[in-house]
């Protein structure tokens, strides 16, 4: 049972992450936390080795330096910054690149695909609905969260983390 929790706890909260990003172009912290401290509980429960463990958490600084350094330059959202790093925490080295192909193939899908809309006239009956009129914005920004979720949990199913708790 526990196992099972642990399993679906990385997916459930990239899920959750990306519907946020959606509805709010916003990642709470406290979920980015969550999937953080989840990461040091799995990794304790399934006594995942000190090296491994090191490597997990060396990779996610890694990301995250770059990351901010990105969101600096003003080129993604500290949001997103937050969640690479988190999602990385999880995925290590090993599925990192991959990871981030995914993400970079997915936002560029995603971006391409909300520019087009942007293009079209909004209905005024979706118009109510705040988060649709934010997408429609051209102003507003890109719920890159999507596709860092995404490809998150495109690529988990290969981690060392998912096929320890799967064993």
């Amino acid at each position: 049972m526990m196992s099972t929790i642990a399993l679906f706890f990385f997916p459930v909260a990239m899920a959750i992450a990306a519907s946020s990003d959606l509805f709010t172009m916003r990642i709470s912290n406290k979920l980015v936390l969550l999937l953080t401290v989840g990461f040091f509980i799995v990794a304790i429960a399934i006594n995942l080795p000190l090296q491994q463990f090191a490597m997990h958490v060396l990779c996610a600084l890694i990301v995250l330096a770059v990351a901010f350094g990105l969101f600096a330059l003003r080129l993604i959202g500290g949001g997103d910054a937050k969640l690479a790093a988190a999602t990385t925490l999880w995925l290590g080295f090993g599925m990192t690149l991959p990871y981030l192909a995914y993400a970079a193939l997915f936002g560029g899908v995603l971006t391409i695909l909300i520019l087009v809309v942007r293009g079209i006239p909004l209905n005024p009956a979706l118009a109510r609905f705040g988060w649709v009129a934010r997408l429609h914005n051209k102003r507003s920004g890109i719920p890159y969260g999507i596709a860092l979720a995404v490809a998150g949990i495109t690529v988990y199913s290969n981690s060392a983390i998912f096929e320890r708790l799967a064993a």
